[in-house]
């Protein structure tokens, strides 16, 4: 048990700063759900930062017909 944490902890250690600042207050300490819950923020944030690009390319669009 006490390795799995271990495993946990240095694998959060190793994570980008945003997601280690959603995943940390979680505290999970089982290495699989770690993976995936880290694997799921990625994914969200990846998401979200295209939706902004894309939306601010589109109003830079706009702005040039104005």
């Amino acid at each position: 048990m006490e390795a799995e944490e271990d495993k946990c902890v240095k694998f959060e250690n190793g994570l980008r700063p945003d997601i280690k600042q959603l995943i940390g207050f979680s505290e999970i300490r089982d290495f699989p759900t770690l993976v995936n819950k880290s694997r799921i923020c990625d994914n969200d944030s990846k998401a979200k930062a295209n939706y902004y690009k894309a939306a601010n390319e589109k109003r830079g669009r706009d702005m040039g017909r104005g």
